[in-house]
């Protein structure tokens, strides 16, 4: 890079020490470097191109790291972390051991709060600002949440309890009418049509919780930031700045297509354009077999409801949404309320689908426990991005699934190896279950071109034998299949593998024979190794009183960190190299 403003910046403190003047040419700077980095080395564009004015005027005016910036998701970072000493390796962003895409605390001090799911900016800065209170340190704090995130449950509990205490806190509201997919309800309808300055008494509902409101204000406007931020500064109490900003500023196609260049993959830096991939002749993938199955067995059953939280692109209920707007729903960043919906339309004998991310799904466990499976209603979970998603990192892995829901009694647990085994899960839960159903499957593709296969109804429980051999056999449960199968037949093994597609009810005949004909059993799984299909099968062997050799294989006792997937898993020791090296050793004892 050449000697450019931007260049010379190692830290706020070198921000502050450039004439505002010279601002407008930093914004363009920082934009210019975000998109020629993210445009090969890929990741979150259009979040944070949308607030540079606002990260220069937030580290221009505030003392941080002494006063306090929380981030909400921490899509929108990436100024953040180039403003705050972090430019020269931001080029190693979600690399395997290169600087995280989210926000983190063990890698800055500027980085105040671990982020990666929303809504979480309020209350941490509110916890922040009372610890400050009680300590008696004078300091700022600021919480940037956007107008979907905002909408969220959590973000209300902290608006209500921030509202009644005198705690020295800042929220921004970032207002560009989008999330990852365009916001929805109620809320995104009154932060539409407050266009005129800041309204009167109990009209705002800002007000009415106790917030000084303030706005809203353009948030490309630099002079106007700066004028407003110093005066924010100047306040203590409880306050919210209405800030209206358009997502992917600065790169045309970005602000034209929100949705897409939200997180676009490879472009180029210069034109913003996609190059077009050909992927016709390539399987497809997982979420795009969820969204096209709903809607052919929609059609034929008119009780089948689509439900998402505020990711109707990323699961392809898109495809549903658009093909049968009346029977679709994205109800926006509201996990339990998602749920819980879905619990309610079970009663009434609809037959909701409810496509939550499984990561996603941790925050509506209690729902999961007391609403449905409590009442043992026959609500479908379809979990997409399950195991290890790769460079988002373990914000975003669902890791926790099989062995969080395992321990749910009245909840079957199910996990296709691939994508036909994924639409006869899905059939087979609308011909009309007596209890909920869990159905996980990974980020990606799969290896199945010929999918579109005729339905078939499957035995609830009932694990299915890929290969058959003698002395080891490999359980798999879920996706990871696909490697052991591939394994197998070209190391031409002679190894049994049991591809076990439920984890609960477990298939304990099939285990039963395993166990009496193999001497070695392994267990492999893209979930946690503690309480997930490894761990059911030592139970298992223990109470039969079973003396066979068990290997378990799974993620460790451990948060795994970002990369790219492949090179997870080896870390994790679920890759083929580890299972092939563990089979050959075994074959020789």
């Amino acid at each position: 890079m050449s000697q450019t403003l931007l260049s010379q910046i190692n830290s706020p403190a070198d921000l502050k020490g450039c004439d505002v003047n010279q601002l407008p040419q930093i914004a363009q700077e920082l934009r210019d470097f975000i998109i020629e980095v993210v445009a090969t080395k890929e990741g979150h564009l259009g979040a944070s191109l949308g607030v540079i004015e606002l990260t220069i005027a937030l580290h221009y005016v505030f003392n941080t790291p002494d006063d306090l910036l929380v981030w909400d998701v921490g899509h929108q970072a990436y100024g953040h972390k180039i403003l705050t000493g972090r430019r020269d390796v931001f080029r190693t962003n979600r690399d395997l051991n290169g600087i995280s895409g989210f926000p983190k605390r063990d890698e800055s001090v500027y980085d105040t709060f671990g982020v990666g799911h929303s809504s979480t900016s309020i209350s941490a800065a509110l916890g922040m600002a009372m610890a400050s209170q009680l300590r008696g340190i004078d300091r700022k704090h600021i919480a940037v949440v956007g107008d979907a995130s905002i909408a969220s449950g959590m973000a209300f509990e902290a608006l209500n309890h921030a509202g009644v205490s005198d705690a020295d806190l800042l929220v921004i509201l970032n207002d560009n009418a989008i999330g990852i997919d365009p916001a929805v309800g109620a809320l995104k309808d009154y932060l539409t049509k407050t266009k005129s300055g800041k309204e009167t008494g109990r009209d705002n509902i800002f007000e009415s919780l106790n917030f000084d409101y303030s706005g809203p204000i353009d948030g490309h406007d630099l002079p106007l930031l700066l004028k407003e931020l110093k005066r924010q500064k100047s306040l203590k109490g409880p306050r919210l700045l209405h800030v209206r900003t358009t997502k992917g500023k600065g790169l045309k196609q970005a602000e034209i297509d929100q949705v897409r260049y939200h997180a676009p993959g490879k472009f180029d830096r210069t034109t913003g354009d996609i190059a077009p991939a050909d992927t016709s002749l390539l399987p497809p993938k997982f979420q795009e077999v969820f969204g096209n199955t709903i809607v052919e067995l929609a059609e034929q059953n008119e009780n089948i409801i689509g439900i998402t939280p505020a990711m109707p692109t990323g699961s392809s209920m898109k495809i549903m949404m658009n093909a049968m707007p009346d029977r679709a729903f994205d109800v926006g960043i509201a996990e339990q309320h998602a749920v819980t919906l879905a619990a309610g339309m079970a009663t009434q004998g609809l037959v909701p689908f409810c496509n939550i991310y499984s990561t996603f799904l941790q925050r509506a466990y209690d729902q999961v426990i007391h609403d449905v499976a409590l009442q043992k209603l026959p609500v479908v979970f379809c979990l997409d991005r399950a195991g290890l998603v790769g460079q988002d990192g373990a914000t975003h892995h669902g890791n926790f699934d099989l062995a969080y829901l395992n321990c749910i009694p009245d909840l079957i647990i199910a996990a296709p190896m691939d994508a036909i085994e994924l639409r006869n899960m899905m059939y087979t839960a609308q011909l009309g279950l007596e209890l909920p159903i869990a159905i996980r499957y990974p980020r990606g593709r799969g290896r199945i071109l010929n999918w579109q296969q005729r339905f078939q109804k499957l035995s609830i429980g009932q694990s299915r034998v890929i290969h058959l051999g003698i002395k080891i056999a490999v359980l798999s449960i879920g996706s990871i299949g696909a490697m052991i199968d591939d394994l197998i037949s070209d190391e031409e093994l002679d190894v049994t593998h049991v591809d076990m597609r439920f984890l609960k009810p477990f298939d304990h005949d099939m285990l039963d024979d395993i166990f009496e004909q193999h001497e070695h059993i392994i267990t492999i799984e893209d979930g946690t190794i503690i309480g997930g299909l490894g761990s059911m099968v030592v139970d298992y062997a223990s109470a039969k009183a079973y003396k066979n050799n068990i290997y378990k294989l799974g993620i460790p006792d451990a948060f795994i960190q970002h990369g790219p997937t492949k090179d997870l898993h080896k870390i994790a020791g679920i890759d083929s190299e580890t299972v092939y090296n563990l089979i050959s050793d075994l074959s020789t004892r």
